[in-house]
C-alpha cells in the first residue's frame, strides 16, 4: 500500500508539475489584468501603461490597467495579493510598499508571503528643494540654519510617511537637529505652495521638482541618489554634503499574487524584461524620472527587505503616524 500511495504522489506531482509548464508556455492566452495601485496620472499609472501597451504588441494580448488607489497603495495592493496566482492579474507597486507594514496597523496582506515578485522595474532619486526667495544654496546652509535656531526650519512633503518625510526624519536624527515636517497631499499641492514661497524647503522626486527649477522658481540643492541626476546638473547628492553614504530612492516594482507556479513567474519575467528593454519603453520610463532597472524578482525580493528594515526603525524610532 505504502508504494502504491508513493507511486500515485509520484503521478500527481507530475502531472502538476507538467500542468505548470504547459500553463507558463501557453501564458497570456486571454487578457490580463495589471493593478496599478494609485489613481490615474501618477508615476505608478504610467509604469502600468507603458508596460502593458509593450506585453499587448508582444504577446498579441490584451492588457488592461485597473487603478486601484488609496491608503498609499495598500488598497490596490489587497486586491493584488487576493487574486488567484495564474498570471492574469499583476500589479505594479511603489515605494509606500515597503513603508506601509510599519505605518499602517492591521494590513489585510503580508507583504513578503502574499506577492510573488517580478521585477524592480526602476528607482528614482529625489532633491531637496528652496524658494529662490529663501537663503538656503546648499544642505548645509540648511542644517546651519536648523542648529542656530532650533524649531525653525520647515520643509514640505508629499504626505506623512512618504520616503520624502522618511529620508528628511533619518538626516534629522542623523545630523542631531530638528526640522520641522509639513505634510502635504501630493505634489501639486506641495510644488504650489513650494513655488508660492508658503513652504521654505520640499522634497520630492527628481521628475516632480525639476519643470520647477528648470523654470528659475525653486533651487535644487542637494539630491538624495549616491550620484548627481543629470536632470540637476550641478546639483550634489547629500552623501557629498556631509553625510557620506546617505541615499533614499523612490521605487517602482511588478508583483503577481503569492504562491505563482516558479516556472509561470520566470515566463512573465521573460516578457517584462523584453518589454522593459524596449528602446520605446526605456525612453518613456526615463522621462518619468525612473533609472531603469530591470532586476529580476529575487532582486525585488532583497531590495523590499531592506527598505521594509530602513524604514521601520525610523518609523518607530520617531513614532511617526499615516496621519502625522
Amino acid at each position: 500500500m505504502k508504494r502504491l500511495a508513493f507511486a500515485l504522489f509520484a503521478i500527481a506531482s507530475l502531472l502538476a508539475a507538467t500542468g505548470a509548464s504547459a500553463a507558463a508556455s501557453d501564458w497570456p492566452s486571454k487578457t490580463v489584468r495589471i493593478i496599478a495601485v494609485f489613481p490615474p496620472g501618477g508615476s505608478v499609472d504610467q509604469v502600468a501603461r507603458v508596460l502593458g501597451q509593450q506585453l499587448s504588441v508582444q504577446t498579441g494580448q490584451t492588457f488592461i490597467v485597473d487603478n486601484r488607489g488609496g491608503a498609499s497603495g495598500s488598497i490596490g495592493t489587497a486586491a493584488l495579493a487576493k487574486s488567484e496566482p495564474d498570471g492574469y492579474t499583476l500589479g505594479v507597486v511603489f515605494d509606500t510598499h515597503a513603508v506601509n507594514p510599519s505605518l499602517i496597523p492591521n494590513l489585510p496582506f503580508d507583504t513578503l508571503k502574499d506577492l510573488t515578485p517580478l521585477m524592480l522595474v526602476g528607482t528614482g532619486g529625489m532633491a531637496i528643494v528652496a524658494n529662490v526667495a529663501q537663503p538656503y544654496k546648499t544642505f548645509k546652509d540648511v542644517i546651519d540654519a536648523a542648529r542656530a535656531k532650533p524649531g525653525t526650519v520647515a520643509y514640505g512633503t508629499i504626505g506623512a510617511g512618504s520616503i520624502g518625510h522618511l529620508a528628511m526624519t533619518q538626516l534629522a536624527n542623523q545630523l542631531h537637529v530638528e526640522l520641522i515636517h509639513v505634510p502635504y497631499r501630493g505634489g501639486g499641492p506641495l510644488m504650489g505652495d513650494a513655488v508660492a514661497n508658503q513652504v521654505p524647503l520640499a522634497i520630492g522626486s527628481v521628475f516632480l521638482v525639476s519643470p520647477h527649477v528648470a523654470g528659475g522658481k525653486l533651487r535644487a540643492i542637494a539630491v538624495t541618489s549616491a550620484n548627481p541626476d543629470p536632470s540637476l546638473p550641478g546639483v550634489a547628492p547629500i552623501a557629498a554634503q556631509g553625510v557620506p553614504g546617505f541615499e533614499a530612492y523612490t521605487w517602482w516594482g511588478m508583483f503577481a499574487p503569492g504562491n505563482m507556479p516558479a516556472a509561470l513567474a520566470e515566463r512573465i519575467y521573460g516578457e517584462l524584461a523584453k518589454a522593459i528593454n524596449a528602446p520605446a519603453v526605456r525612453e518613456k520610463l526615463v522621462a518619468q524620472g525612473i533609472e531603469v532597472s530591470g532586476a529580476p524578482g529575487a532582486k525585488l525580493d532583497e531590495f523590499v527587505r531592506k527598505e521594509m528594515t530602513r524604514w521601520a526603525k525610523v518609523i518607530k524610532d520617531n513614532n511617526i503616524k499615516s496621519g502625522d
